[in-house]
């Protein structure tokens, strides 16, 4: 049966709701703290995941031993003191337990252990390795760790408590619906899910999710939209005997080139910048540049995606087969410069998610 909900995560930025500079220093200490050791509870759990999945490549050298990775008082072969999940959390909180919440170890032990389970085969086969997670890694807390997030009119941001610390909002110059998500919780009209913190380049953020019911449309399943992408255009979509293309190849490359020319002109002149601050002074322009065509790319995949979804609803078509999507990513990597400019992959994303969202069925062909 198909979920009539979906989850959306947005990024939002936080900061210390504190009165003083002492005060919030020990604060965003303590969530440092947190962030640091949720790392290494995710390294610890899923090191012995693995071990305890491969251990029967650890007894290749005996005979006649039985045995399960299931509690021992359950099985007679049983091997653990305990449930499999329960061993991996047993094994954290007693390295951590009162340096960090439970509530993050709960949720590392959930998250891991489900993704594990679904690599099982790709690990055991050799396909992939284990996720290195990294120090700026975000830790999940669920709403159990939140308490009172409000509306504070003075302040004009929305405050609540994570785990006992302040916090309140920023949303700057926000245009997206960050504002909207927000103040439907406080209303109780939406339910927030499990969420992350992360801290990372000197700043907060606070990754929301947000669980809502998809969009209701008079769609049809039986009338299907067939989407193709092409070199001439991001996108052409027909339904029956409509087709309707969506953007151009020298719209959508024209912009990306230029700042590519403009990127590749700063890099000529990295050699003679002024020097005194290191590699980060002299690559400044550089990653500006980078970030300037990343932000390019972006709206326009969602400006393309999204006029897709619209035509669709618009004819009402509950179905939409990408068309022809091995052959044409074939082509692309043929074409370095194709392959270079083009982002097949992202776009496709876009079109999966703002599908879902709308209840529209999507099929890879």
């Amino acid at each position: 049966m198909k979920k009539n909900t979906i989850k959306l995560t947005r990024k939002i930025q936080v900061l210390i709701d504190l009165p003083t500079a002492e005060e919030r220093k020990e604060a965003i200490g303590k969530l440092y703290d947190w962030q640091d050791r949720a790392y290494r509870t995710a390294n610890i759990m899923l090191a012995h995941l693995y071990v305890q999945d491969m251990m029967k490549e650890f007894f290749y050298l005996s005979e006649g031993i039985k045995y399960k990775l299931v509690d021992e008082q359950k099985e007679p072969d049983g091997i653990l003191q305990t449930s499999r999940m329960n061993t991996i959390y047993q094994v954290t909180s007693k390295r951590f337990k009162g340096k960090m919440p439970t509530n993050i170890i709960s949720c590392l032990k959930a998250s891991l252990y489900s993704n594990f389970k679904k690599n099982r085969d790709a690990y055991w086969g050799g396909e992939c390795s284990l996720m290195n997670f990294k120090r700026d890694m975000p830790f999940p807390f669920t709403t159990e760790g939140m308490s009172k997030l409000v509306y504070d009119n003075e302040k004009k941001a929305f405050c609540f408590r994570l785990f006992k610390i302040p916090l309140k909002t920023y949303l700057g110059r926000d245009h997206s619906d960050k504002w909207k998500l927000l103040k439907r919780v406080t209303q109780g009209e939406l339910k927030l899910c499990t969420s992350h913190l992360q801290l990372k380049n000197g700043k907060t953020f606070w990754l929301a999710v947000f669980e809502l019911e998809k969009e209701k449309h008079a769609l049809k399943p039986g009338v299907v939209a067939e989407v193709s992408l092409s070199l001439e255009y991001p996108l052409v979509v027909k339904v029956g005997t409509k087709r309707f293309p969506i953007g151009t190849k020298e719209e959508f490359l024209h912009r990306r080139l230029a700042i590519q020319a403009a990127r590749k002109r700063a890099q000529v002149g990295v050699t003679y910048a002024k020097s005194g601050k290191g590699r980060k002074r002299k690559l400044k322009a550089l990653d500006t540049y980078h970030q300037m065509e990343r932000n390019y790319i972006k709206n326009r995949l969602h400006v393309y995606s999204r006029r897709l979804i619209d035509f669709c609803v618009q004819q009402q078509a509950g179905t939409l087969m990408l068309m022809n999507q091995e052959d044409k990513i074939g082509i692309a990597k043929k074409e370095e410069f194709v392959f270079r400019n083009w982002s097949y992959y992202e776009l496709i994303t876009n079109i999966k998610y703002k599908a879902n969202k709308a209840g529209i069925e999507v099929i890879v062909g």
